[in-house]
This record gives structure tokens, C-alpha cells and sequence, in this order.
């Protein structure tokens, strides 16, 4: 049998385009990133954003390229048109193309009941159409072709005020927001200098939102809150500088992490309080963003690689990486993610997590210490007895802060700063006076030990010195929550109680070691800052004070 020749052809349902993400962006920084980053592919200078949030309404301009009737046709219009299509990877003036997939303007019609496009260039008039999403609705449900829908018409009066003046680019109108622009003018001006890099860091671009220009001051709230900066590769950026110059040696550090042979630039700052990075919402916190070619691409990347340590909860900051942009398309379609398991990504983040993150993990738990806050408890470069001594201490040593104003300030933050190490020593040490002492007075009381004469003669002394001190002081309380007579007793006395061998040369007892404790233990109770020599002394003789003391108080002595 002979083939038919007959020519067949794919014919494509509009409903393709749900298929592809029309209802897919949700976000509405990714609605004005679409925007924002066709602009900046299309040699823009300027961007203005006007919002009418009474007329649930927004524009878009900008003043790039534009477009003729046949680039709005067969680019604009044409899904899965894309920049790249002849090896280009640049626009005109050298910027490196954004847009990739020719998929992401779906992210324009995802937002609105009804948007508008006009454009024009310096040579052609303005061009555009309408896309109204219910007609599309409509038209996807009854099954038509892309030729069988057109756009509607756009009315020259809409758009009279904004294209005054306007030389070439492109103006988007977008009607009926579909959850209403509930956010404030401010709330937009941040999401707009933290997602939207290139606005900062490119002079020849701008943004401006209702006439005002987005610039590094509306992270200022943020920027007070900054603790710690970690700058990667010495990147640099004007929110950089800002931290820079807010920065004093007695509340911030920073660093500088090199990666020799790699193009990852950026930085990673950590804030005060975990709270400080909800700027957002209550329930939106920012975190550490992956940028290429000045685009956002992924949110938090720490969440493919956590560490599981509690500095994690303090950081924010932004990852440049351009590379990941040449060669394969490894951007998810929603745009706002990069495809988990591609090999280059993967190892991105291994670098990141090894190289910076793991470094200022440990840098944020020194300098929290250092500055008299608290660490990361699981760190094992402090013992737990050590990290909580030394909590204790930044706790207490706040209440002595002196006021910023005072001319005392500095002396009196560095008499305390002086106390740091002894106080991690002291403290421990103290609760474990605390702790084996009291235990040991429990152990007397159960066994019923009868005291000697040489306890109760030092019993009578302290009570008397005690009563002769209260009287002078005219204290009429009572002190000792326990009035039993072991209280007067002190380990030394104590110790001679339940644990006194025959030869103390020969045998080991509670009672040899508490005579070597006792001076050294009696200084710290008069919180007097001990030497090393006394610090690895007390330390020795404690650890055999207490090794004992747990053998009695099991049963095994």
C-alpha cells in the first residue's frame, strides 16, 4: 500500500499555558521580577513601579529597547521564545541575559484579572494589546489554538500620564489584583533592594517605586539588627558599605573568607535575635538567597544543606554564583528555584557548605562569647560545665552596663570584659562547691553520723560569728533555709566526718584531698580571682573529691 504524503503539523490548546505555570507564580516579588528583569535585559536605565492600591492596580515602565509590533508578536507573545536562541547571552550594552526559558512573562498574567502591554521604540509608535485572564479562561475551556484567541484592544487614555515623555520601552498595566496589594510602599521598597540585586549594585539601573528610588537605606531597620558580616571573595555592595560604616569594635566583627580558584561571591551577616530577621511578615523570615546574574534564584539554599547548629537560625545574606548560568537550563520552570540534583548545583553547595558556612558557624559562637552573649551549646570547643559558667557571667555582667553617653562606658566595659575567663572558671567551680558539699550533708543526715568534738567546737564558731553579724547588721530574718548544724560546716569538716582513713599518706580519703580544696575553695567563696597554678590545683584535687564522693554515695565505699 502506498503512504499518503499528507503534511501533519502539531497544533498547541491554549490550556498548554496552564500547563506551564500561568497560576503557578504565586509570589509577588516573582511578578515584579519578571518585570523587573525583562527590563534589564532590554538595556533599561530606569524602572518605575506605581502602585494604586485603592484601585487594586499597579504599572510597570520602563525605558529599554522596546519593542515593534513584529518583536510583540513573535517574541513577546511567542511562549517559549527565548534570548538565547542564536548563542546570545548578552544584550546590547553587555548585560548578561536574565530571561532564559521564554516562559516566565506566564508569570505576568499570574498576579491579575486583566494586564495591558504597550511598547514602543524610538523609531515605531506604540504597540500592545490585552490579555484578559477570564477570557482566557474561556478560551482555554473551549479547547482553541493560540490563533483563534486574540488580544483585546488597549485604550490610549489608561496609559496617557505615564507615557508622556516616554522615548522607547515598555509599560505593563495590571488590574484586579487577585489577593490585592496589601503590602505597604515601604514592605515593596525592601523586597525590591533585597530580591533585586542589580539595582544596587549596577549604577546605570534604578528602581523606583511611586517616584522614590530603591536604594540599600530601606534595609535600614535591618542593617541595626546586624551583628556579624562575613564577606566571600571581597564582594562588594553599598549595603556592604552601609553595615561598614555602622559597625563599632565594642558590638560588631566581620571577615573576610577567600576561595581561591572560585567565582562565589557575596556575603552572610547574622542578626541579634533570630526574631530580627521576620522584616517581612510574622511569619516570613529571610535568609541566605542564591543569586545568578543578579537574579534571585533560590530562597534560603541552607535548607539544602542545614548544619543543624543554632547559628543557622541568626543568618541572612546573598550568594552571587554566575557560573551556574552557563551551559544547561538548571532553573526550575516556576523560576524560583534551581533543579536539586543537577551535578554543578550540587557541588556549589558542597563548597558553600564547607568552605564558608562550617567557618562561620564556628566564628559566630566566638564571637557571641566575646561579646558577652550566648554561643552555640552544641559546639564542643567549650565544655558544657564552661559554656554555662560563662552564660551565667553575660547575663549577670548586662545588669553593670554602663549608659552609652557616660564617659565611664569604656573602662568600666572593659573591667568587666577582664573578668570574662575567671568568671568561667569561678562560676563552675563554685557550683561545684554547691552541689558536692550540700550532697555530702544529705549523706551525713541518712547515715546518721555522730558529729565530732572537733566539728561541733567549729559549729559553735560559726554560729556565733554568724549571730554577732546579724546583730551588727541588725538582721532579724532568718538566712540559712536549713538551721541543721551540718550548714556550718564546710568540706574540709565535712569530709573528716565520713571519710577519714588511718594513714591519709598512704590511703586515699575525702578527708586528704579536702585539706589541699579547702584553702583554694575558700578564696573562690570570697570571690577572689585565682592564679593558674590554683585553677589546675583546684581542678585536680576536685576531680578526686568527686570521684570519691560518688563511690560513697553509691555504696561502694
Amino acid at each position: 500500500m502506498k503512504n499518503n504524503n499528507d503534511n501533519f503539523s502539531f497544533e498547541i490548546s491554549l490550556s498548554v499555558l496552564n500547563h506551564l505555570g500561568r497560576n503557578l507564580y504565586r509570589s509577588f516579588a516573582t511578578v515584579l521580577g519578571e518585570a523587573i528583569s525583562n527590563a534589564w535585559d532590554a538595556d533599561a536605565k530606569n524602572v518605575s513601579i506605581y502602585i494604586n492600591k485603592k484601585g487594586n492596580s499597579f504599572f510597570i515602565k520602563d525605558d529599554g529597547l522596546g519593542m515593534t509590533k513584529d518583536d510583540f508578536q513573535n517574541k513577546f507573545l511567542k511562549i517559549g521564545y527565548s534570548k538565547r536562541k542564536n548563542g546570545g547571552s548578552a544584550s546590547p550594552k553587555g548585560r548578561p541575559f536574565i530571561g532564559r526559558k521564554g516562559i516566565g512573562k506566564l508569570a505576568l498574567l499570574s498576579c491579575a484579572e486583566k494586564i495591558t502591554v504597550i511598547s514602543k521604540t524610538k523609531s515605531s509608535n506604540y504597540i500592545g494589546g490585552v490579555i484578559d485572564n477570564s477570557g482566557l479562561d474561556k478560551a482555554i475551556t473551549e479547547d482553541l489554538t493560540p490563533k483563534e484567541y486574540s488580544l483585546g484592544s488597549w485604550t490610549e487614555s489608561t496609559f496617557a500620564t505615564h507615557t508622556k515623555d516616554h522615548k522607547h520601552g515598555t509599560i505593563i498595566y495590571f488590574e484586579g489584583i487577585k489577593d490585592g496589594i496589601q503590602n505597604s510602599l515601604e514592605f515593596l521598597k525592601k523586597i525590591v533592594a533585597l530580591y533585586f540585586r542589580f539595582s544596587l549594585l549596577d549604577k546605570t539601573f534604578n528602581i523606583f517605586i511611586d517616584g522614590d528610588k530603591v536604594t540599600h537605606e530601606s534595609l535600614n531597620d535591618l542593617a541595626e539588627k546586624t551583628e556579624f558580616l562575613w564577606k566571600i571573595n571581597e564582594h562588594k555592595d553599598p549595603y556592604i558599605q552601609s553595615l561598614e560604616k555602622r559597625f563599632t569594635t565594642e558590638k560588631n566583627e566581620q571577615r573576610d573568607i577567600v576561595l581561591k580558584g572560585n567565582k562565589m561571591k557575596g556575603f552572610i551577616a547574622s542578626v541579634e535575635r533570630p526574631r530580627d530577621l521576620k522584616i517581612m511578615t510574622t511569619e516570613e523570615r529571610i535568609g541566605i538567597d542564591l543569586f545568578v546574574n543578579g537574579r534571585l534564584r533560590e530562597r534560603d539554599i541552607l535548607k539544602h544543606i542545614p548544619t543543624s547548629r543554632v547559628a543557622e537560625n541568626y543568618l541572612y545574606g546573598q550568594i552571587h554564583f554566575n557560573e551556574l548560568d552557563s551551559g544547561d537550563d538548571i532553573f526550575t520552570s516556576s523560576r524560583e528555584g534551581v533543579v536539586a540534583d543537577d551535578p554543578k548545583y550540587k557541588k556549589f553547595l558542597d563548597t558553600l557548605r564547607k568552605s564558608v558556612i562550617l567557618k562561620i558557624v564556628e566564628d559566630w559562637d566566638k564571637w557571641r562569647i566575646a561579646h558577652r552573649k550566648d554561643g552555640d551549646s552544641e559546639n564542643e570547643r567549650m565544655t558544657p560545665r564552661d559554656r554555662k559558667s560563662m552564660e551565667l557571667f553575660n547575663t549577670v555582667s548586662k545588669e553593670y552596663t554602663v549608659a552609652g553617653k557616660s564617659k565611664h562606658k569604656k573602662k568600666i566595659d572593659t573591667w568587666v570584659n577582664d573578668l570574662a575567663d575567671d568568671a568561667q572558671y569561678n562560676f563552675g567551680s563554685y557550683a561545684e562547691c554547691f552541689v558536692s558539699e550540700n550532697l555530702i550533708r544529705n549523706y551525713i543526715g541518712e547515715k546518721k553520723i555522730t558529729l565530732s568534738k572537733e566539728a561541733k567546737t567549729e559549729i559553735a564558731k560559726w554560729k556565733k560569728v554568724e549571730t554577732e553579724s546579724k546583730n551588727k547588721g541588725n538582721v532579724s530574718i532568718g538566712i540559712r533555709k536549713n538551721n541543721s548544724d551540718l550548714s556550718y560546716l564546710s568540706m574540709n569538716d565535712l569530709a573528716y566526718l565520713v571519710d577519714k582513713a588511718k594513714d591519709p599518706t598512704k590511703e586515699a580519703c575525702l578527708a586528704r584531698d579536702a585539706n589541699e580544696y579547702k584553702p583554694i575553695r575558700d578564696s573562690l567563696a570570697h570571690t577572689a580571682l585565682l592564679t593558674d597554678a590554683a585553677k589546675k590545683k583546684l581542678t585536680s584535687v576536685y576531680e578526686n573529691i568527686k570521684g570519691r564522693l560518688i563511690t560513697l554515695l553509691s555504696g561502694k565505699a
